[in-house]
């Protein structure tokens, strides 16, 4: 496996490994986060507030984005061929913000893994942008550190 190093310039990446098996440096992470969805209780008499309870936790699904490249082109399809293969389960992920000098500056440990998307590269003569692939889990939570 390549070193952070030889991916694209970049100040901060993200290392993904799903179940143990690395999925490769991805340069862009969005949606690590959850809700608390509450339900308004309107007390008789009380003409001050409503009660807010809490009914559940939604976490958002976390969306990893990259530039392709020789070493991890085949990481993401390779995990979903097995998904396809073996059957999709739900699993352990983990993500770590990591510096350019190899310093993990924060990580998150999540239960309940699937994938819910990836959208490989666009290619085509005319389009002279960075081939990019996207990767979106589904999670039902951050595990305790």
């Amino acid at each position: 496996m390549s070193d952070l190093q030889d991916h694209v310039a970049v100040a901060i990446a993200f290392n993904v490994t799903i179940d143990g098996q690395n999925l490769g440096w991805f340069t862009q992470c969005d949606g690590l986060g959850c809700e608390i969805t509450v339900e308004p209780r309107e007390e008789g008499g009380n003409l001050g507030f409503v009660h807010q309870l809490p009914t559940r936790i939604k976490f958002s699904n976390v969306k990893l984005t990259r530039v392709v490249n020789e070493d991890d082109a085949d990481h993401v399809p390779r995990w979903i061929t097995r998904l396809a293969e073996q059957g999709v389960k739900r699993t352990t992920g983990h993500i770590s913000a990591t510096t350019a000098d190899g310093r993990t500056i924060a990580s998150w440990s999540l239960q309940g893994v699937i994938p819910v998307r990836w959208t490989g590269p666009s290619l085509g003569v005319d389009n002279n942008k960075p081939a990019t692939e996207t990767l979106e889990l589904a999670h039902h939570g951050f595990l305790p550190a």
